[in-house]
């Protein structure tokens, strides 16, 4: 009994529920609160609730909680759609109206901008969006074989969690993979190989909807035949990975290229099942518009795309510019845009091979006239080509962002050393529900257009 009363003595005492107001929204979508001077970061909790909620993780300059209950309700807090919102960590913002999302996105923006960049866009341009549900075309799942569940776990991960989020559908995947969830769990769970697959990344494009499982282990007949009748049943092509990249084979010989159409520029761009490709379809069509728009193009441009991709702009900006010249790291997205700008009749636009983390003041294209330019980074942004950009002369410099960040370090890079105004900027809500911010920033400079 002594024994028994020593183990008690050392167990932790269960979490007391407080109760505290909420006052701010975290980068990351979290509610904020002051408890004895201290921030604490609350999950689901939204500005001006009156909450209790439960401490999870205390460290000397924050705590995180979670919430418990809501005492008193944000006007802006709507019934999540998803029954696994809470758990899966594909969204954090569902619990939240789609219009004061737009608002948490652009202040996030604006206030680095400031912050960071100590610079403020002349106008704010109006938020770009487009349907809030099935948007996500591109996404890799987890998969895990549970020997106490006797089946395969597939999903997004749990909120700062290894652990696999045990999803029966997902209301922001594409159609169809939206409600085929739960049917690759019952195949992979069949697999003579179902404790050596760990992911499936899928790929919805315009004509045909790809799904590539990684194997580390071979495939029996056996596999390969119940593979094969779930691509026949549910009409996808399966892809099956076993090493790296180079790798990825289709499942039974040759299928459908996969493309998308910008059909405002008349310009279909074909990829493979693991290329980057902007995850949000319908948005990235009204991105590419907006971009075409703010940079108004004329015949005589000669234009420089940075971190250009498979030519997502770098082609229907060739349908008006005299000159695309298109730059990007990877090689292989670099010869799948050589072959779309061949695709689409488009001869005015080269395209090179360049590590952009790196200085490329040696490089021919590096050192170019251009009168307008547009970057693409990822979320490291592009410092180390913003010499360039000064270098060129260019007076037209659209940015597009996926780190609001980064491109508010960038923007004042170009507004203090460089000379360039930043004329508007504004969000786009690529990823709804989530707190991730991609953003577009115009900056201009006076100089010979010529």
């Amino acid at each position: 009994m002594a024994g028994v009363g020593l183990l008690n003595a050392r167990m932790k005492p269960p979490a007391v529920p407080q109760h505290a107001q909420i006052t701010d929204l975290s980068h990351e979508g979290r509610g904020v609160a002051h408890v004895e001077g201290k921030a604490v970061f609350i999950d689901d909790a939204l500005p001006g609730e009156q909450v209790e909620w439960i401490r999870t993780k205390r460290t000397r300059n924050f705590d995180e909680g979670r919430l418990s209950q809501v005492i008193t309700p944000s006007a802006d807090r709507i019934t999540p759609r998803c029954m696994h919102f809470g758990i899966c960590g594909g969204c954090a913002l569902q619990h939240l109206g789609t219009g004061p999302q737009l608002q948490f996105k652009q202040q996030q923006l604006l206030e680095a901008l400031n912050r960071i960049g100590q610079v403020t866009p002349a106008a704010i341009l109006p938020p770009l969006e487009a349907g809030a549900w099935h948007y996500r075309r591109r996404a890799r799942l987890a998969a895990r074989w549970v020997p106490k569940k006797q089946r395969t776990v597939v999903g997004f991960r749990e909120r700062s969690s290894s652990f696999i989020a045990d999803l029966k559908r997902c209301e922001i995947l594409a159609k169809p993979i939206d409600t085929m969830i739960e049917p690759l769990s019952l195949l992979i769970s069949s697999l003579s190989v179902r404790a050596k697959v760990p992911q499936i990344e899928v790929a919805v494009a315009d004509n045909a909807t790809a799904l590539v499982i990684r194997v580390l282990d071979p495939l029996t007949d056996q596999d390969r035949q119940m593979l094969e009748a779930f691509q026949r049943e549910h009409g996808v092509d399966l892809y099956i990975q076993p090493g790296g990249y180079d790798t990825i084979a289709p499942l039974t010989g040759p299928v459908a290229k996969l493309e998308y159409r910008l059909a405002k520029f008349d310009v279909t761009l074909q990829f493979e099942p693991t290329d980057f490709v902007q995850v949000n379809g319908p948005l990235n069509a009204l991105m590419v518009e907006r971009a075409i728009d703010l940079l108004q193009l004329d015949p005589a441009d000669r234009v420089l795309d940075l971190f250009c991709g498979l030519g997502n702009f770098s082609l229907p900006i060739a349908r008006t510019a005299a000159r695309v010249t298109a730059v990007e790291g990877e090689a292989g997205l670099v010869a799948r845009a050589q072959g779309n700008a061949v695709r689409n009749g488009l001869a005015n636009v080269e395209f090179h091979v360049a590590n952009l983390a790196q200085s490329q003041g040696q490089s021919s294209w590096a050192n170019q006239h251009y009168n307008k330019i547009l970057l693409d980074p990822p979320r490291a942004g592009a410092r180390e080509v913003l010499e360039i950009v000064a270098r060129s002369g260019a007076t037209t410099v659209l940015y597009i962002s996926c780190h609001p960040g980064s491109l508010a370090r960038d923007a004042g890079i170009l507004v203090h050393e460089h000379g360039f105004t930043l004329q508007s900027a504004g969000v786009m809500d690529m990823f709804p529900h989530t707190a991730h911010v991609e953003s577009m920033a115009l900056f201009t400079k006076e100089g010979d257009r010529g």
